[in-house]
């Protein structure tokens, strides 16, 4: 039951996101669902492969190349879905950094219930 919660959740936040910030499209609410579910497959699946192929640059910055990784997440979603669209690396850049940021604040309200 989390995890629906958590996918409708990051749905609501990919529309919001796709309102408010210029360069990113959503063509509808099913496609955001459809986004969130991706993007977690994604994370789950090609994240970790990212991180360990990249590791002595991720320790080289500090781990600020983990904002690329994620930023290369969201272009491999734009890759998939068609009605999703990203119009370049530095919107990316800031889609999935405020992403990151929201999912965080309201995944952490969920797990206080």
């Amino acid at each position: 039951m989390k995890l629906l919660i958590r996918i409708l959740m990051t749905a609501l936040v990919v529309v919001l996101l796709a309102y408010f910030l210029p360069g990113v499209t959503v063509a509808g609410y099913l496609t955001a669902v459809l986004v969130a579910v991706v993007l977690s497959i994604l994370n789950i699946i090609v994240k970790p492969i990212l991180i360990l192929f990249t590791l002595p640059v991720t320790i080289i910055t500090f781990g600020l190349f983990l904002l690329v990784i994620n930023a290369i997440i969201i272009l491999l979603v734009d890759a998939f879905i068609s009605g999703f669209n990203v119009d370049g690396f530095w919107v990316a850049l800031i889609f999935s950094l405020l992403l990151s940021i929201i999912q965080s604040v309201l995944f952490s309200l969920l797990a206080e219930d």
